[in-house]
C-alpha cells in the first residue's frame, strides 16, 4: 500500500524507546508511511516482517517507509533487514537497503545503507562498496566517490536476500555502522553533512529493490 508522508513527528524522544522496542510486524505496516515504495506485513524466511518494494518510478534515494509518530536526534537504531534486486530489475541493481534517520518532512535525510550483492562479488571494488553512507539531496554516492573515494564505504560480507542484523549509533555529527552482531563498526563516518537536527526514521530501499525489515528497535537519547 501507499499511504501519504507524514506532516509532523509527535512523538518525543523519552517515549520512542519504550515505543518501538518490539517486533516491527507487531507495529504492522499502518505505522508506517510510505514514498515512492509499495508496504506489506508478510512472513520472509519464517519471520514477520514488513515487506518494502521501491516503486519503478522512484527517483534515486528517495523511496522509502517513515516510522511514524518518531522523533530521532542522537541514540541507536537496530534493524534485522533483508535486500535483494526485485523482479526485474536492472543490472545496477544491488538490493539497496538501510536506515534513513533525521528526516526533515519530504526534504534532507541522513542514510546508511547495504548493497547485498557486494558482500560476495568477485570484483574487489565491488567488495569494497558494500556498504555506504550517504546524505539526500546533495551528498550521493556518486558525489562521496568523486570528493572522498573510499572514505564513505567500506567491504562487509554480505549475501542477498539474507536475514542480516544492522545497528547504527548516531551522536552529533558521528555514526557507527554495525553488521551481523560484530563488537566493532564495519563504517565510521566522522563528518555527518547535516546539520544534527531532530526527525524522523524509515526504512529505505534503493532504486530495484525488494526489502524486508523486522525486530525494529530504536532508542533516541
Amino acid at each position: 500500500m501507499n499511504i501519504p508522508f507524514p506532516s509532523a513527528m509527535t512523538v518525543t524522544r523519552a517515549s520512542v524507546s519504550a515505543l518501538l522496542a518490539v517486533p516491527l510486524a507487531a507495529q504492522s505496516a499502518d505505522r508506517l508511511a510510505g514514498k515512492n515504495v509499495s508496504i506489506a506485513q508478510t512472513t520472509y524466511k519464517g519471520r514477520n516482517a514488513i515487506q518494502v518494494v521501491a516503486t519503478p518510478e522512484a527517483p534515486n534515494a528517495a523511496s522509502y517507509a517513515v516510522v511514524k509518530d518518531v522523533l530521532f536526534r542522537d541514540g541507536t537504531i537496530e534493524v534485522d533487514l533483508a535486500g535483494q534486486p526485485a523482479a526485474g530489475a536492472g543490472g545496477g541493481a544491488r538490493g539497496f537497503i538501510g536506515i534513513a534517520f533525521r528526516l526533515q518532512g519530504e526534504g534532507s535525510y541522513e542514510y546508511i545503507y547495504l548493497r547485498p550483492t557486494n558482500g560476495r562479488a568477485d570484483d574487489q571494488i565491488r567488495r569494497n562498496h558494500s556498504t555506504q553512507y550517504s546524505s539526500h539531496p546533495n551528498f550521493d554516492f556518486a558525489r562521496s566517490r568523486q570528493e572522498a573515494p573510499e572514505k564513505y564505504e567500506s567491504y562487509v560480507d554480505l549475501q542477498p536476500g539474507v536475514w542480516t542484523k544492522y545497528k547504527i549509533e548516531v551522536e552529533g555529527r558521528k555514526a557507527r555502522l554495525y553488521v551481523h552482531g560484530a563488537e566493532q563498526p564495519c563504517l565510521i563516518v566522522n563528518d555527518l553533512k547535516l546539520e544534527p537536527r531532530e526527525g524522523g526514521v524509515a526504512l529505505w530501499v534503493g532504486p530495484g529493490t525488494e526489502g524486508y525489515f523486522s525486530n525494529l528497535k530504536i532508542a533516541a537519547k
